[in-house]
């Protein structure tokens, strides 16, 4: 027996699973079962799913068929890529446990691997929202987005 496999033998499953930052085993090796994801969403679409409590996500979202999220990796790229020059933007967090089964992991930009929603968000879904000021040309994101 390896060192490595004598650990994961002695590794409490268990124990991981039940943080609230447990590793989810079949997932991305870099994603956990609970962490938050965000979307931007300009304040227009903010104000629309505070008024109706839900809804399909931005133009884009809509034509592509699910809502694009980013992780705390992505999404200033996301901004820059995206959202340039825009200012009156809202970020969005949501937890990935909330959103299970609709939520699925595929390759985007640069290999990498984004959250998409196949349903429509809800406005329960959201943990905070938070103004994402434009200061310099570059988008200002608070300080809770690590």
């Amino acid at each position: 027996m390896t060192l490595l496999s004598q650990s994961l033998r002695e590794l409490d499953v268990e124990a991981c699973l039940a943080g609230p930052l447990g590793l989810d085993l079949l997932a991305h090796p870099r994603h956990h079962a609970t962490m938050l994801i965000y979307k931007i969403f300009r304040a227009n679409e903010w104000q629309a799913l505070q008024e109706q409590g839900e809804t399909t996500g931005a133009p884009i979202d809509v034509t592509d068929g699910y809502i694009h999220f980013s992780t705390a990796e992505t999404v200033r790229e996301t901004a820059a890529k995206h959202f340039a020059g825009e200012d009156d933007l809202v970020v969005l967090a949501c937890e990935t446990g909330t959103l299970s089964a609709d939520l699925k992991w595929e390759v985007s930009r640069g290999d990498a691997l984004f959250p998409h929603l196949y349903r429509p968000l809800k406005l329960d879904d959201v943990i905070w929202e938070d103004e994402l000021p434009l200061i310099d040309g570059v988008h200002d994101f608070p300080e809770d987005v690590e």
